[in-house]
């Protein structure tokens, strides 16, 4: 950090200007770039990306439409309503509209206003777009290059660090997918269950319709989507959407959770998991999110969530799958599900080994997940000591 300090003092002691973006950054609209077939395949070359969290959805074997980006030839996709943003420096398509694809028209560094922009401490109130009216107006400290260069430096730097952390972690993962595959295939003392024998009941939520409506001034409970689905326990506090009391208490006359209920994603993404740990007093599921309600004397609650979880069970009801675009697991065919159950001593076993397994890999206060967090707010918190820059006075300079 030395080195910066003693660039900053020779080259700019004074301070530096802070420019719009919309003088930095010129915008591409993705029209021509949006995939036409979503059946993506790893076989495939072309990454389909998104602005949001998942960025990479899959590949496409399309030819035409393709965005040419490289090393030399960067650009920066933007969520034009979550004002989410990746840097891209390969050839791409995209899923959607909902973003723009940003690009310099300036001497300056890329890569460096790539950093500012997504050290942007901004969140939009409302769903509209984001990027002429508003994202674009914001200032950004713009030091000379050589500044700029060893921001950068030092940033990529903690990038490809937490880049070698996730490696790792995925490979872990592979790991805990091999064993946790192996676990449910193995043979041994079991006996045959429809899953509908092996549950107290099997529900879904509630849509808004007629029933209820979401973001009420007085909405304060949180509604569950596939998207807060996955994790061990459903990340409610994530969403989006808010539906008050009056409405919690509706979606509940349906989907009836309680602690020990295992939650499924049966449409659209199919296969998310995760256990109800804690009484749900301020949340509830949309529908298309199943409820799987155990019989506790005859299934272990953990059990079923890995089991669900596992590609043994997914090979299982991939069968049932129908619809396109949005596909489902109709229920009545998820109920008569047919699969292997040991007894409950075994299962409890076969539990403890895995959530071990999963803690491993899942469980951000231990090992590599707290690492990568470290790592993550170490980044964040340089980031915006790096960017952080005093504005020239002009009138004290022109005194």
């Amino acid at each position: 950090m030395s080195k910066i300090n003693d660039l900053i003092k020779e080259l700019c002691p004074n301070g530096v200007e802070y420019v719009k973006l919309e003088e930095l950054v010129d915008y591409i609209q993705p029209a021509k770039y949006i995939v036409k077939n979503t059946n993506y395949d790893i076989k495939y070359d072309v990454p389909v990306l998104t602005a949001g969290q998942t960025f990479i959805l899959g590949y496409t074997n399309e030819k035409d439409g393709i965005y040419y980006a490289s090393a030399d030839n960067p650009v920066i996709i933007f969520d034009d309503f979550t004002t989410s943003n990746h840097w891209v420096d390969f050839n791409f398509k995209v899923k959607s509209s909902a973003m723009k694809i940003l690009i310099s028209k300036t001497d300056n560094l890329f890569k460096y206003i790539y950093y500012c922009i997504s050290n942007i401490d901004y969140v939009p109130k409302e769903h509209s777009r984001q990027w002429i009216q508003v994202y674009s107006q914001f200032q950004i400290p713009l030091p000379p290059l050589k500044v700029q260069e060893e921001i950068v430096r030092i940033l990529d730097k903690f990038g490809e660090l937490e880049e070698e952390l996730e490696e790792e972690l995925e490979a872990r993962k592979s790991q805990y997918e091999f064993w946790r595959g192996k676990v449910f295939d193995a043979k041994g003392k079991t006996k045959t269950y429809k899953l509908e024998e092996v549950l107290e009941s099997l529900k879904t939520g509630l849509n808004p319709r007629k029933f209820f409506r979401l973001n009420t001034e007085d909405a304060d409970g949180y509604y569950v989507t596939v998207r807060e689905i996955g994790d061990r326990n459903v990340r409610y506090w994530e969403s989006k959407d808010r539906v008050n009391k009056d409405g919690l208490l509706r979606i509940n006359e349906r989907a009836n959770l309680e602690i020990g209920d295992v939650i499924f994603s049966g449409t659209g993404t199919i296969g998310r998991v995760s256990l109800i740990e804690e009484t749900p007093d301020n949340w509830n599921v949309k529908e298309g999110v199943y409820i799987l309600k155990p019989k506790k004397e005859i299934i272990n609650p953990v059990y079923l969530m890995h089991l669900m979880r596992s590609d043994y069970m997914k090979k299982l009801y991939s069968d049932y799958i129908v619809g396109s675009p949005v596909s489902s697991v109709p229920m009545r065919d998820l109920k008569n599900v047919k699969f292997e159950l040991p007894d409950l001593d075994t299962q409890e076993k076969i539990s403890n080994i895995l959530d071990k397994f999963d803690r491993l890999v899942n469980d951000i206060t231990v090992g590599l997940p707290a690492e990568i967090e470290l790592r993550r707010k170490q980044y964040r918190y340089y980031r915006n000591k790096l960017l952080d820059f005093e504005e020239i006075d002009h009138e004290f300079i022109a005194e």
